[in-house]
């Protein structure tokens, strides 16, 4: 069997090596740089003939350039005659334009560019699977986060799990279920992209703790929204746990004047510049997932495990 060779991309670095070191390997040597013209140039600093090369690459920041970058690190792993390519993208960009004239670009390019297969966590829309003609594995941070409440909430018998939106109803009942909890829905109506109109709380959490469980956040104005509307329903404390803390624009203002407990995020984003301005957001580690979920992929097992197991 091929040795594995893990690369990391400039976008989390923090995570690829958490990884690394995890499976035991040190990171490939890789140099990315721009150009003046701000064209992007990676070059490969070892051989990867015959290996099984996995690439960390998330979906933040210069999402543009780190897609680019990514493409490039694909290419060139593949044209090097490595046996197997795989991109490792804990946050996958363009997820939230789930319709196939927007991501449905970007699944076919991470394969025109020679991706084998794809391991992602959490996509905003499982439908996005579909657009891909390679193996996706999709993870999820939930066994992850039913640990972070049990481990951290005293009062998590007496919670409420609560879905912002309709969309992640699916999620959040699969969590209460866990738990053995109840579970509540939050109707919300927008005028426009990333500005709700009107919330309408579905079920009582009056005397109950309210854990808020979604996917992602960006500029955290229907969880600051939601959290006030719990509130004032009775709910006794508020937490909100989130896949991808994005918290771009007025985000981590609009967390600090808010009444949360705590605002949970895994770090599939670098969460390190956002938590030194707001002492409210906490963070789940999820390279050990990631790192199981490589391993399991190298050794040609299943990773259905991971779908309700959290790796030692």
């Amino acid at each position: 069997m091929p040795n594995i060779v893990l690369f990391s991309g400039s976008s989390h670095q923090d995570l690829s090596q958490r990884v690394a070191d995890r499976r035991g390997l040190e990171l490939g040597k890789v140099v990315t740089k721009k150009f003046s013209n701000q064209e992007t140039s990676v070059e490969i600093g070892e051989s990867v003939r015959g290996e099984d090369v996995y690439i960390i690459q998330s979906g933040y920041g210069e999402i543009n350039d780190n897609l680019m970058e990514l493409l490039i690190m694909i290419n060139a792993c593949k044209i090097a005659s490595s046996s197997r390519v795989t991109a490792v993208i804990p946050c996958f960009p363009y997820a939230r334009q789930d319709k196939k004239d927007k991501v449905g670009d970007v699944c076919p390019t991470l394969e025109v560019a020679g991706a084998d297969h794809i391991i992602t966590m959490d996509l905003h829309a499982s439908q996005i699977q579909g657009f891909f003609d390679i193996p996706v594995d999709n993870l999820y941070a939930k066994p992850a986060v039913l640990q972070w409440i049990q481990e951290n909430i005293a009062e998590w018998k007496n919670c409420v799990i609560v879905s912002p939106d309709a969309g992640g109803a699916k999620r959040v009942t699969s969590i209460a279920d866990r738990l053995n909890a109840e579970f509540a829905l939050i109707h919300k109506e927008r005028k426009k992209a990333n500005e709700v109109d009107r919330m309408v709380l579905v079920d009582h959490v009056k005397d109950r703790v309210a854990i808020l469980v979604d996917d992602m956040a960006d500029t955290c104005g229907t969880i600051c929204h939601a959290a006030d509307k719990l509130l004032s329903a009775g709910a006794t404390k508020v937490y909100a746990i989130l896949t991808h803390g994005i918290f771009s624009g007025p985000a981590i203002s609009r967390i600090n004047n808010a009444a949360f407990e705590a605002v949970v995020v895994t770090n599939t984003i670098p969460q390190e510049d956002k938590m030194k301005h707001c002492t409210k957001i906490q963070v789940i580690d999820i390279s050990m997932i990631l790192a199981e979920a490589i391993r399991r992929t190298h050794n040609r097992e299943s990773v259905s495990y991971l779908f309700s197991h959290v790796p030692l």
